[in-house]
């Protein structure tokens, strides 16, 4: 079996400043693969070079066994994208423009789009510019998965949605899953990529930091837990819970870092008279601080 995607020491340089440098990795059919990493890490280099938007400065890049460089137009004929940041028509409706993307398709199954306006809950009779952003990133997600594309490569795709559709989302690529097709998905959000996702890279600061099975990555699986009590509680009682560290106690407060699942926590916290319960999960940036040291490579 042949990689849907296969990264050979990819590189690209901007001038003084270094986009991506010399990533690897592999994305399978059928499966779906997360790209994880902070803002500015160098997820959108990677997937605008995947669709030849840009080229290396060196290494390569191959899609259905497809140099990125040289054919791109038969990449695109059996990918959908969707950009991290898109513009489109303002004065076309909803439902104008996906049925335009689609006549460029060469025609989509309609039954198909229709079911994807209804459980992505968009009004199509609304023109672009009077939408939300959540709503326009419910158009340009139907852009992207009406004509049932081989692979999906989806950039930030929940951004601006609210809950109840990124739940219809992750159920869209799961059928996706179902019928064999492959996705590519960048985020920023650890939560997103464990839901979602069976392998994920990591980028930091344009280097690949690793590639592994989704549930291999407890290390990312971090917690910020802050309790208050009616009186004070001995600290000692959640520092010897396996996974919790940094246990700090003032006054009825006591603060804490947890790795992995919380409810042990819980279940020692409800023991004692509990007042109050705050949990943070910290965003990328920390984690990877705080995992890999502060070393900065340029980026964009």
């Amino acid at each position: 079996m042949e990689p849907i995607v296969c990264v050979e020491g990819l590189t690209k340089s901007y001038g003084r400043h270094r986009g991506i440098i010399e990533l690897n990795f592999e994305v399978w059919p059928g499966e779906i693969f997360g790209y994880l990493g902070p803002n500015g890490a160098g997820k959108t280099t990677t997937i605008r070079i995947l669709l030849d938007c840009i080229r290396p400065t060196s290494g390569r890049a191959l899609v259905f066994g497809h140099e990125t460089s040289r054919e791109p137009v038969a990449i695109h004929r059996r990918t959908g994208y969707l950009p991290g940041e898109f513009t489109l028509y303002d004065r076309l409706t909803g439902g104008e423009t996906i049925a335009y993307f689609a006549h460029l398709r060469g025609g989509v199954d309609e039954a198909y789009q229709r079911r994807l306006v209804e459980r992505l809950d968009l009004d199509p009779t609304r023109r672009y510019r009077e939408y939300s952003k959540g709503n326009k990133q419910k158009v340009a997600l139907v852009v992207a998965l009406q004509h049932r594309p081989e692979l999906f490569v989806l950039d930030e795709p929940t951004s601006g949605l609210d809950p109840l559709v990124q739940q219809e989302f992750f159920a869209l690529i799961g059928d996706a899953k179902a019928e064999g097709r492959t996705v590519f998905l960048s985020s920023h959000i650890i939560g997103e990529v464990e839901r979602s996702c069976e392998r994920v890279a990591i980028i930091r600061e344009g280097r690949i930091v690793r590639v592994e099975r989704v549930e291999a990555l407890t290390d990312l699986s971090v917690h910020e837990i802050r309790l208050r009590f009616s009186s004070p509680v001995p600290a000692v009682t959640f520092s010897a819970i396996p996974g919790v560290s940094d246990v700090v106690a003032e006054d009825d407060n006591l603060t804490m870092s947890v790795h992995g699942p919380v409810a042990p926590v819980v279940r020692a916290a409800a023991a004692f008279d509990l007042v109050d319960f705050a949990a943070r999960e910290p965003t990328l940036e920390e984690v990877f601080l705080s995992l890999y040291g502060k070393e900065a490579v340029d980026v964009r």
